[in-house]
């Protein structure tokens, strides 16, 4: 295993957080994102995409929209030159939904199913590994999962009680900041 990966969260760090998107005209892309993807591809990174996306089991879309969704996104990242490896997401959420999907699972955020899946389907590399995310949960299922350098992008979600610890991560205020830390 020598490949190394950028893991961003979606809502937050790709996309600004307006609650649930998911339709293209709702899609407005978080300033600098690009920039960082480029770097981190001439560095040697794979980009994949960790979401959690509760909306699914929530009812407020399907996994269809999801998908649609997320082909457009990757195609305006490959407009910028930036290959977008794979989009995982988790559509579960153990206790509010309307559907299926309604139900505890190992790859929502915190738990690190999803970063545990793109390792075995791409050969991962953990531990040269980078993830972003906006929410104490991506920084907990990077922990979990092995991943060492951990970069938190201040947000409405990062306000952390005193049970939340956040010991081992980098914090930052915007995301261009995070280009110091893909090396």
């Amino acid at each position: 295993m020598n490949n190394k990966a950028l893991f961003l969260d979606r809502d937050g760090i790709i996309n600004v957080d307006h609650g649930y998107v998911h339709k293209p005209e709702d899609f407005e892309f978080v300033e600098g994102i690009f920039e960082l993807c480029q770097l981190a591809i001439k560095k040697g990174y794979q980009i994949f995409v960790i979401t959690n996306q509760a909306g699914i089991a929530r009812g407020y879309y399907d996994v269809a929209t999801f998908e649609s969704l997320s082909s457009w996104m990757v195609n305006e990242f490959a407009k910028q030159a930036i290959t977008i490896t794979k989009v995982y997401f988790c559509p579960h959420h153990p206790t509010k939904g309307v559907n299926q999907f309604v139900m505890s699972c190992d790859c929502r955020k915190p738990e690190p199913g999803m970063i545990l899946q793109a390792q075995q389907d791409f050969s991962i590399d953990l531990k040269d590994s980078i993830f972003i995310g906006d929410k104490i949960s991506d920084m907990q299922a990077a922990k979990n999962s092995g991943i060492e350098t951990r970069i938190l992008v201040d947000s409405r979600y990062t306000d952390e009680s005193p049970s939340e610890k956040v010991e081992g991560v980098m914090r930052i205020k915007q995301l261009q900041q995070a280009h110091k830390f893909v090396i």
